[in-house]
């Protein structure tokens, strides 16, 4: 039997957030018990019966149309990430059986390798669903992992994670000035992978690993922020090079189970730019050895 304690908490976290005034409701003169909206609250908004959403919150109910899980998210102000993500953990079953045939790679193929290699000037990763780092090219070891070995990404058992590594490694961290934001999102985004994919026992161990070592983790995780995050800007303090503002972009890769390339790019002619060829530069260095002549 799948377990539903993730939907309940889900839902309970979702309705604790709401007041009855911001989905339409009167508010009662008596004094409230709990903050947010009670289960009778959001079954009438919902067009639900008590005892229909009482039973779907306590993982009850196995089977759910789309026309309720849809009536409780816009009740619930889900977003569309929050909607999606409710979804899947409703229906955990139908997640197993359209990604059974999903193959499994334990790295990234030659040919991705390959391409981030030409990015001579651009950071470039390639990371599987858990955010474990399985190849990036000199610059995107430069930006992000310059105090870990090179060759790390080729072998699991010492595998960089880029999530472990915002939390539980202290280089890494002093990189981002607006670390709260970029942990939050983080969060965010990993609850919205483990809702896609609830038997990934890797996943759970790599949450289990941060809930345990991070208390900053898991106080976030305890608030079930969803989010995906494909693009955006990120702010970098790199210890070679200074302050930089880094556009970065995921492509999807489709033929390799959640496998994505992050590129990082700054705003041409900006000082972001110009610290990005700088740190570039630390890679081509000139042989100044003399030169062995033939008699």
């Amino acid at each position: 039997m799948p377990d539903f304690s993730e939907l309940s908490d889900f839902l309970r976290s979702r309705r604790a957030a709401l007041t009855p005034e911001e989905i339409g409701l009167p508010q009662l003169a008596e004094r409230r018990r709990v903050p947010g909206l009670r289960r009778e609250e959001v079954a009438l908004a919902a067009g639900l019966s008590v005892t229909h959403y009482t039973r779907l919150e306590q993982g009850r109910v196995h089977q759910v149309s789309d026309s309720v899980l849809r009536a409780i998210a816009r009740t619930l102000r889900l977003t569309p990430d929050e909607s999606g993500h409710l979804m899947d953990l409703a229906r955990p079953e139908a997640i197993t059986s359209r990604r059974a045939q999903t193959p499994r790679t334990s790295g990234a193929a030659p040919g991705v390798r390959q391409l981030i290699d030409t990015f001579t000037d651009t950071p470039a990763l390639v990371l599987d669903r858990r955010n474990d780092i399985v190849a990036w090219n000199a610059m995107g070891h430069l930006l992000l992992g310059m105090h870990l070995p090179f060759d790390a990404p080729g072998h699991p058992d010492r595998r960089p994670n880029l999530t472990r590594m915002l939390f539980l490694d202290e280089h890494n961290r002093d990189l981002y000035p607006r670390w709260h934001e970029e942990a939050q999102l983080a969060v965010a985004s990993l609850r919205l992978v483990a809702g896609r994919h609830p038997h990934d026992k890797q996943l759970a161990e790599l949450i289990g690993e941060l809930t345990m070592k991070s208390e900053e983790f898991a106080q976030r995780w305890a608030r079930h922020p969803v989010r995906t995050c494909v693009a955006g800007t990120k702010e970098i303090d790199h210890p070679l090079v200074g302050s930089m503002e880094l556009s970065f972009q995921s492509l999807l890769l489709p033929e390799a189970a959640g496998q994505r390339v992050i590129a990082y790019t700054a705003r041409p002619g900006s000082s972001s730019d110009a610290a990005l060829r700088l740190l570039a530069s630390t890679l081509r260095v000139p042989d100044t050895s003399v030169p062995t002549t033939l008699d």
